[in-house]
């Protein structure tokens, strides 16, 4: 009795104490939200929020996905280029791996842009990490400026399509509904690297999808894993699958002249042999690999 009337004496100063502590947390993030706007660039990427979330990435990287990088010496050490990738596993990890087998494989610590969809922009929290870690909103126009910054511009040419493939249809690579990436390396005439992804389809295998009420939440489908969203918030933690990441030979696009970005017959060819050595390389990988564990 003694020690409850001793609590409940102590209890403004126990109440005090939580408001102190509370603002110190909410004033810290401010400070840290003020100083990722002040040195982000024009489309919001901001190298503090890079350094600072780094090493969590990191640990995926190294630790958890445990990603073997092949071919990053395929990837210029300067100058524009365009990545051009399979896209798989729900979640888009896949630019964020990428990314650091760019950064840590090459001297320079080069960064990667990626181009990514509107509906991710329209997520709470989500869309803002996404911009602050190098995300781009994707359009034909975002790309050009990027490349001409001297940047690596990282695409997924199959899109939603490719992230909401159910695990029955995993590594079958959707068609390229998007061919802009041709028309980017042929006005700008910067190479175009054919990267396969594997590991990403295992980390959230989805089993089904409604699209019924996505729209309502400005999402193009709402995905069922084997643990979300049966286990809630855990459900989004992903499966730690072996990744292998290969970057291609570049495809040269100097030859062509200005006026074959416009032909629809050029661009949809070019497209599909980019597309046909990301298959044979993501086919040669998985014959390769003893199980998704290792």
């Amino acid at each position: 009795m003694k020690e409850s009337g001793n609590f409940s004496s102590n209890l403004p100063i126990y109440i005090e104490l939580a408001k102190s502590m509370a603002g110190r947390f909410i004033s810290r993030i401010d400070d840290f939200r003020r100083e990722c706007e002040n040195d982000s660039d024009r489309f919001g990427m901001s190298p503090t929020f890079l350094e600072r979330v780094r090493p969590i990435f990191q640990f995926l990287y190294h630790d958890y996905f445990r990603v073997d990088a092949c071919g990053t010496d395929n990837v210029p050490e300067k100058g524009p280029a365009i990545l051009v990738a399979n896209h798989s596993g729900t979640i888009p990890y896949d630019a964020t791996m990428s990314h650091l087998a760019v950064y840590n494989n090459l001297k320079n610590e080069r960064l990667v842009r990626f181009l990514v969809d509107d509906f991710i922009f329209n997520m709470p929290v989500f869309g803002k990490v996404m911009e602050r870690m190098g995300g781009v909103r994707a359009s034909f126009e975002n790309a050009m400026e990027l490349l001409e910054d001297g940047n690596l511009v990282m695409i997924f040419p199959e899109g939603v399509e490719g992230i909401g493939k159910l695990y029955d249809e995993r590594y079958q690579l959707q068609e390229f509904q998007r061919a802009g990436f041709v028309r980017l390396a042929i006005k700008m005439k910067v190479p175009v690297i054919p990267v396969s992804i594997v590991g990403a389809e295992e980390i959230h295998p989805l089993i089904w999808k409604s699209e019924k009420f996505a729209g309502h939440l400005g999402l193009p489908y709402i995905p069922f894993t084997p643990t979300f969203p049966w286990l809630g918030p855990l459900g989004l933690v992903p499966l730690p699958s072996k990744w292998k990441i290969t970057f291609n030979k570049p495809v040269s696009f100097k030859k062509f002249k200005a006026a074959d970005a416009r032909k629809n017959s050029v661009v949809k060819r070019e497209a599909a042999k980019v597309r046909e050595t990301i298959l044979k390389s993501l086919k040669r990988d998985l014959k390769k690999r003893k199980s998704i564990w290792e």
